[in-house]
């Protein structure tokens, strides 16, 4: 029964259920700026844009908010958004098999990551996006 409802997800690919308005922000930008942003767009991960087309994209979360500023007792305006984002950082394709995805995300212990089409971020895809995407 269970493998005739996920039937659909098995093969639907990360392009069908990724968000395609990718949040970003810039290294150099405070954290406080970061918050801002990711209650204004109401999202939960911001993606840090490259300084060169050569460096690697970075991503700071929540998480990283919670555990490396609130806990320790940081001033998130004192601390810059590189200091505490992660880098380099997991990317998918958009023609992933959500099945796919789904086990990359679980084995890496992430909840979220850009789509990349091989030029640019094209999207972000979260493990709710992919349980959304199960057809009950």
């Amino acid at each position: 029964m269970a493998s005739k409802e996920l039937g659909t997800v098995r093969f639907k690919k990360v392009s069908d259920v990724m968000h395609k308005d990718v949040a970003t922000i810039d290294g150099s930008e405070t954290v406080a700026a970061a918050i801002a942003a990711m209650r204004q767009k109401k999202v939960s991960s911001l993606v840090v844009n490259r300084r060169t087309q050569e460096d690697a994209w970075g991503i700071v979360t929540r998480k990283d908010i919670v555990n490396k500023i609130v806990d320790p007792g940081k001033d998130p305006k004192s601390v810059k958004v590189f200091e505490i984002m992660t880098k380099p950082m997991i990317m998918v394709s958009p023609g992933l098999a959500l099945k796919y995805a789904a086990r990359l995300l679980h084995h890496a212990g992430i909840r979220r990551a850009p789509v990349f089409d091989g030029k640019e971020i094209v999207g972000i895809i979260s493990n709710t996006d992919i349980f959304n995407a199960i057809e009950v």
